[in-house]
């Protein structure tokens, strides 16, 4: 049995946005599992195989990267850069979703070809996580001949997610809602994309396809690059019941309307993060930290909670067992402090002036991947690995 004790624990950010913060000051994971957490005088400490000091530093979930664009392992043609996966980690991302293997070169578009793609690309994430992240990848582009059974059969295979709508030939969304229900039948998930074109091939998806569609979730519905016009965006949140994803290559002011109008709603449980990259605008080992910082300081909303759209959000909105502080949920963490000369009290009133937290650990799966980030800036504090 493999047991991991972490100790002197500041806080402990839950992921569940109607109670961010829990008590406590310590946390037990079994076999990469968490067990409990609260004061360490009520837990069972004994037998640690693994033991951590926090240091007083806060505990949160591992990050969610609700949308990237992998390729093959830790690497992306996009931009012709090795470990960037591995970059990312350092940002407090432990697990990523694919939007689409739409970068790899060659790519085919022929439904036997996307099919047998998308199964490798399942697969090869499967059997390979660079640096320890989780990558859900094996994200198939639909395309225009696609019959229930294609999705049958990538569902059997261990396909659960489609890649962006709109990336491939199906631009109407009668067929793109029928492709989707079938998905769905099987289990799959779906994203589309929202808003003006990116790589060649996509086209301008507007709210009345978005809804038509009824995805799961609404890619970048701050656009990826090019946002919808406000009231596309207003009326995506009014209508819909799906995951709103902001992402951090998109338009940053309608990422902040987006926030301002879900809060309006009653709907800032439905906000979910992702990156979009690798793309043009480049890779982003801190993409999701930067959208934390941003959006609670710009959309005024509390650190603790903001920090639930990267983590507890996602993970509900996707159906994942990682990003809550939750008995049996994976034990993937990021360890974090108010980076050095930052200005705030506290780690959390300085995310909420806009700056970003320093990273001093990772933990996957129970196992640390990684100490100090060479990434964020520096923090006050750093846990330490006792054993």
């Amino acid at each position: 049995m493999d047991k991991l004790v972490i100790r002197n624990i500041g806080q402990i950010l839950s992921g569940k946005f109607e109670d961010p913060i829990f008590d406590g000051d310590c946390l037990v994971a079994v076999d990469g599992r968490i067990e409990a957490w609260g004061a360490e005088t009520d837990l069972d400490c004994d037998g640690a195989t693994s033991e951590v000091d926090a240091k007083g530093v806060t505990l949160a979930p591992g990050l969610i990267d609700s949308h990237v664009h992998p390729v093959v392992g830790d690497y992306t043609p996009r931009q012709q850069q090795l470990h960037w996966i591995d970059s990312t980690l350092h940002g407090g991302v432990t697990t990523m979703i694919s939007a689409g293997e739409v970068h790899m070169p060659g790519r085919p578009k022929d439904i036997v070809g996307l099919k047998a793609m998308s199964i490798a690309a399942q697969r090869w994430y499967e059997n390979f996580r660079p640096s320890g992240v989780k990558v859900h990848a094996g994200a198939p582009v639909i395309e225009e001949g696609m019959v229930e059974d294609d999705f049958a059969e990538m569902a059997r295979a261990g396909v659960k997610y489609l890649g962006e709508v709109g990336l491939g030939t199906v631009k109407d969304g009668k067929t793109a809602q029928q492709m989707v229900s079938w998905a769905r039948k099987y289990g799959m998930q779906s994203t589309i994309h929202t808003g003006g074109p990116s790589i060649p091939g996509s086209g301008l998806i507007d709210a009345d396809m978005v809804i038509e569609t009824g995805t799961d979730v609404i890619g970048h519905i701050n656009g990826g690059h090019s946002a919808l016009p406000d009231d596309q965006i207003i009326c995506l949140c009014e209508t819909c019941t799906s995951a709103f994803e902001i992402v951090h290559n998109g338009n940053e002011r309608a990422g902040v309307l987006t926030v301002n109008t879900a809060r309006e709603l009653d709907k800032l449980d439905q906000v979910i993060l992702g990156t979009d990259g690798p793309a043009g605008s480049g890779v982003q080992p801190l993409g999701i930290l930067r959208m934390i910082a941003m959006l609670s300081a710009f959309g005024n909303v509390p650190a603790a909670q903001a920090f639930c759209f990267g983590t507890g959000n996602t993970a509900r909105q996707r159906n994942l067992d990682v990003g809550l502080i939750e008995k049996g949920y994976a034990a993937d963490f990021v360890l974090l402090d108010q980076a050095q000369h930052s200005p705030g009290r506290t780690m959390l009133e300085s995310v909420e002036q806009g700056n970003l937290p320093g990273v001093g650990m990772t933990i996957i799966d129970g196992i640390v991947r990684t100490t100090r980030s060479r990434n964020t800036p520096p923090a006050n504090r750093f846990p330490e690995q006792v054993r």
